[in-house]
């Protein structure tokens, strides 16, 4: 009986390995037919022909539609903001890139349900005067709806030659209200470094903390952000609040620049992260008229995305390191921490693809996370839209009275308690002499 039992017992052993060997080499089979482009390819063509061969309207299509739109089918199903860009649309993109344009100065992004989701309205534009907030959803555009609209072909639908008219209905999803919005296209070119009033002035109140509001990271944003530090320190300043709330980010190495006035030479202030031609690349300090030992807060929103991403996201993690002084206040930002490459084709077409993504310099993932503030102060819809009002020269004369007397009470809490802030921590450096406070823990601000 116990050589039975063994004998059995082998057997059912043996007949185990056979089918779960069975299994790993049918999975590396179906692995090696995935990876394989051979079969994949034929089975592309065999597709191609009976569509060129069979579809009802055969003679209103070519290989090259076909071709084309295969390529903008695959480049689309990998993320947002990859896209093949045919001839026509890489001559506007590389025109983009050469001067102003027109438009209504909203910066947009596909949510993952393929919604257009306003990102953030620019500064002095068409689209920021009118009210549009980051959130809002664009339903429409002229009357045609953006679903299933690619993020490049909604952005060639606002733009346009200034002077001329657009219409967009948006959806507020925390009130689920639907408003028309009738705009006049303008040559967007804004300051992007501007004071507390949004003029270039920088006054210094007697608390000594200094403001500056950067919009978006230009070519000229550290060069401007310098002069306004400089105007802010000849008048003594101690203490700084960098807003960069609805900030929708920019060029790269403008916001490396402002990182780098604030922490030591060759600090790591980002490093992107790709496959294939993209090898990981990393920025750091060259030491461009350092600030060492000022104490900073830095405000942000679900606006503050891509180069406001990067610049909350170094301090904050340099100041953890002890390089710098900084403390995040605000809301999570919005999460756009990827790369994208242009890759020219011989037709003269290019890819768009993304090819790397950001990392702070603990290596924490910006993409799709965002940034956590070290304080959390939110903010409701209704108090963003008053502080939005209140800014606007004239606004409050095209209010009803009810709505103007509680625009003229807002009050700006995210700035407000950077202040408290930053008034408490200058009053703990003078009593006890150190330059580093310690951490409170306080993660979450009371309202």
């Amino acid at each position: 009986m116990k050589r039975k039992f063994s004998y059995g017992l082998l057997l059912t052993a043996l007949a185990v390995n056979l089918f779960i060997g069975a299994q790993v080499y049918r999975q590396n089979v179906h692995a090696a037919e995935r990876e394989d482009p051979y079969p994949n390819l034929k089975l592309f063509t065999t597709v191609l022909e009976r569509v060129r061969q069979d579809y009802v309207d055969g003679e209103k299509i070519t290989y090259q539609d076909l071709i084309q739109g295969a390529m903008k089918g695959m480049l689309n199903t990998l993320d947002p903001h990859s896209e093949y860009m045919e001839l026509s649309k890489y001559d506007e993109l590389k025109k983009d890139t050469q001067g102003a344009f027109g438009g209504v100065g909203i910066v947009i992004q596909p949510t993952k349900d393929g919604q257009l989701t306003v990102v953030s309205p620019m500064e002095d534009t068409p689209g920021f005067r009118a009210g549009i907030l980051s959130g809002d959803r664009i339903i429409k555009i002229d009357g045609r709806t953006t679903e299933k609209l690619s993020m490049q072909d909604a952005v060639k639908r606002l733009r346009g030659e200034p002077g001329s008219k657009v219409e967009i209905t948006v959806l507020r999803p925390a009130t689920g209200i639907l408003t028309n919005y009738a705009l006049t296209r303008a040559e967007i070119k804004v300051d992007t470094v501007k004071d507390s009033t949004g003029h270039r002035e920088f006054p210094l109140p007697e608390n000594k903390i200094g403001y500056i509001h950067i919009t978006q990271f230009g070519e000229q944003t550290a060069d401007d952000f310098e002069d306004a530090l400089r105007k802010l320190e000849k008048k003594g300043m101690e203490a700084l609040v960098i807003d960069l709330r609805g900030n929708p980010g920019g060029l790269l190495d403008s916001a490396v620049k402002i990182v780098e006035k604030f922490v030591p030479k060759n600090t790591l202030i980002v490093s992107t992260e790709g496959r294939g031609t993209t090898p990981a690349s990393t920025y750091k300090a060259s030491a461009r008229n350092p600030h060492l030992n000022l104490p900073m807060v830095v405000l942000v929103n679900g606006g503050s995305a891509s180069a406001s991403e990067i610049v909350s996201g170094a301090l904050q993690d340099l100041t953890t390191l002890g390089k710098c002084k900084a403390v995040i206040v605000g809301e999570q930002t919005f999460g756009k921490g990827s790369v994208q490459s242009i890759l020219p084709l011989p037709d003269g077409s290019a890819l768009r693809l993304t090819t790397a993504k950001y990392y702070t310099p603990s290596h924490k993932v910006i993409h799709e996370k965002g940034i956590t503030p070290d304080i959390i102060v939110p903010m409701t819809d209704e108090e963003e839209l008053d502080l939005f009002y209140k800014r606007q020269p004239g606004s409050l004369d095209n209010l009803d009275e009810k709505l103007r007397e509680r625009v003229q009470k807002a009050r700006d809490v995210q700035l407000d308690r950077a202040m408290d802030l930053l008034k408490g921590l200058s009053v703990y450096t003078k009593r006890n002499g150190e330059k580093v406070p310690p951490k409170t823990g306080d993660k979450v601000a009371s309202r």
